[in-house]
């Protein structure tokens, strides 16, 4: 079938809307129809030339209506509202575990550029093979995608607004909700509050820690993530974020640190604001690095650095329960979330970057109504 893509022919090249050619639906397949989808960092990434071959259909925070499923599918049916993930084996020793996003084989589902069958289901009109992104490439009117990418969410939601939870907004709040599981009273600080940082606030709020410390560059942002739940806000250019926390903290530091830069320097102070026995979290995609003394920084302290995927979550449980919170008014993540039309994909990518937006989300299907939000 004929579908209209947001396609990107080369390494750095912009966004073209365009007419791709989807493969049919096989047994183990679902086709679903894009409503909207999330721009995320890993997007641009990708785009650069991070990992992914040429040409490619990105996006990879898509929301939708299942419209086809194939013969094999038994979680969802024609009809139902789901958010697109990544994909996964569900077999290996990790996934049997609950930790998908640790499957054994996640990159060959999800960075191949093919399908969970290593078969590409996207071509050009002239019949040339095109990179998929994540097993969905939701910056797409169609996605034929897996069981396995796919979380069923309720009908009585705006669908535009949940697809960056199956990526940004379910890394933030898996990280503290899933991975550090705070005690309530433990203190957290969140080093860079885009969507990201604001998920890590929100969880931090539900989980009931103290203080909550917010660092950033932007007074704006630092404005919002009072809102959001933090309880001290550090503008990082005028003041040592870590020397502040020490004085907060009487010299302890703080049990729980997450960074969401990806900037060397930051990451240095985000570590040094750990307490003996806290964990650090750097959670942005990046491909710089920085430096640790394996004995002082973290032997000294029994500090700990935790890699985190997608919040390693059982994405099928997690993003419900932060659609129940949305609801009742506890992850308010609306509030910083600003739609664009599909054809303007190329200026949300530049407003999300410039950081004059937290999440841009770029809406496919324009006849979609969303529910009227009671209260």
């Amino acid at each position: 079938m004929k579908i209209t893509a947001a396609l990107v022919k080369e390494k750095g090249a912009p966004y073209e809307i365009t007419e791709l050619e989807l493969a049919e639906v096989q047994a183990q397949d679902v086709l679903v129809k894009i409503v909207a989808s999330g721009l995320c960092r890993s997007d641009y990434g990708e785009r650069n030339g991070n990992s992914l071959a040429f040409p490619n259909v990105l996006g990879h925070e898509g929301a939708g209506i299942v419209e086809k499923v194939g013969s094999a599918v038994t979680s969802v049916e024609v009809g139902d509202h789901v958010i697109l993930s990544y994909a996964y084996c569900g077999k290996c020793r990790h996934c049997r575990a609950g930790h998908p996003s640790s499957c054994t084989f996640w990159l060959t589902v999800n960075n191949q550029g093919k399908n969970v069958r290593g078969e590409y289901v996207l071509h050009t009109l002239e019949e040339e093979e095109v990179n998929n992104f994540f097993n969905q490439s939701a910056f797409s009117t169609y996605s034929l995608t897996d069981e396995s990418n796919l979380v069923k969410v309720s009908k009585k939601v705006d669908l535009r607004l949940l697809g960056p939870l199956g990526c940004g907004l379910g890394t933030g709040s898996g990280a503290v909700l899933s991975v550090l599981k705070p005690d309530v009273g433990d203190g957290i600080a969140i080093f860079g509050t885009g969507a990201v940082g604001f998920a890590a606030i929100m969880a931090a709020k539900l989980a009931g820690c103290y203080p909550i410390v917010a660092i950033d560059l932007h007074d704006q942002r630092l404005q919002t993530a009072k809102k959001l739940g933090a309880s001290h806000l550090i503008n990082s250019t005028s003041t040592d974020p870590a020397a502040l926390i020490a004085e907060l903290t009487a010299g302890v530091g703080l049990p729980h640190v997450i960074d969401s830069t990806g900037v060397p320097e930051v990451m240095t102070q985000a570590l040094q604001s750990v307490s003996h026995s806290g964990t650090f979290i750097p959670l942005a995609v990046t491909k710089k690095h920085f430096e640790v003394n394996t004995f002082f920084d973290l032997v000294f302290g029994n500090k700990k650095i935790r890699g985190v995927l997608i919040g390693d979550t059982i994405a099928k449980d997690h993003l419900p329960n932060l659609i129940d919170f949305y609801e009742r008014g506890d992850f308010p993540f609306d509030q910083f979330i600003k739609f664009y039309d599909f054809n303007e994909i190329n200026q949300a990518e530049k407003d999300s970057l410039s950081g004059e937006v937290i999440k841009a989300v770029v809406v496919m299907d324009q006849s979609y109504e969303p529910p009227r939000r009671s209260g």
